[in-house]
């Protein structure tokens, strides 16, 4: 019996963190992405992504945190958390594409320590009003001249959902298409370009209908509907995101 309670309390110890109270993400409805900045909400919407900073916008809303980099406009904010910075040669790690630094997540006491701040940022999402968080650039460490690994990055992504999962949100994976990211306790899934680039399949086969489509270019919106258009929620966007620039919904 001992060995038994043993065994049994090692599992809890590495499974992913219960969600049962979590409100899963709707389906059969069209998906907002308002990263860049709000606006009002049409009335077949019935999901909304916005920045954690924002006010969500009375449907589904989904809380976008940026759990892996930092927000380029947030870097005064990290000034006295460097330690937590990934750094090359005592200079940060940058995604250049977006201009941001990599969060150092190369042993686990930094670890807990990036996932108590985002777990501070998850509470207000939930306080908001928020039912769901999404947490980008889980493939940061495909970014980081080889200083992170796969494994760290994993070992993160668990902690943090959990951080959501206690907050009472659902935990949204972005990035890193074919992880089956159930197994580390995400419930959805937004998707980037996924027709662009053919991943939509590999999103889907995790979490069935349960995924946000977001398309940039037209061309790779047509490919996504026609493929995809009745069983995930798909939305057009411009890069930028910006409140008066391009919506469209299959």
């Amino acid at each position: 019996m001992r060995l038994l309670a043993l065994v049994l309390g090692l599992l809890l110890l590495v499974a992913p963190a219960a969600a049962a109270d979590v409100e899963p993400l709707p389906v059969g409805t069209h998906a907002d992405y308002q990263l860049g900045g709000v606006r009002p909400v049409p009335s077949t919407v019935g999901i909304v992504v916005r920045d954690r900073r924002a006010e969500p916008a009375g449907r589904y809303d989904v809380c976008y945190v940026n759990a892996f980099q930092t927000q380029p406009d947030e870097r005064r904010s990290w000034r006295g958390r460097m330690h937590l910075v990934l750094r090359d040669e005592g200079r940060p790690v940058r995604d250049e594409a977006w201009g941001e630094w990599l969060l150092d997540l190369r042993t686990p006491a930094k670890r807990r320590a990036l996932a108590r701040i985002v777990g501070r940022w998850v509470d207000g999402c939930a306080a908001a009003g928020y039912e769901a968080v999404e947490y980008d650039n889980l493939d940061s460490f495909t970014r980081s001249h080889g200083l992170l690994t796969r494994r760290q990055a994993l070992a993160y992504a668990r902690l943090v959902v959990a951080e959501a999962h206690e907050a009472g949100l659902a935990a949204g994976q972005k990035n890193l298409a074919g992880l089956d990211g159930t197994r580390l306790g995400y419930d959805f899934a937004v998707a980037e370009e996924c027709g662009r680039y053919r991943e939509c399949g590999a999103y889907a086969a995790a979490y069935g209908r349960r995924v946000v489509a977001v398309e940039y270019r037209r061309q790779d919106f047509r490919r996504t509907c026609r493929g995809w258009g009745r069983r995930l929620q798909v939305v057009l966007r411009d890069l930028d995101l910006t409140p008066t620039g391009v919506r469209r919904f299959c």
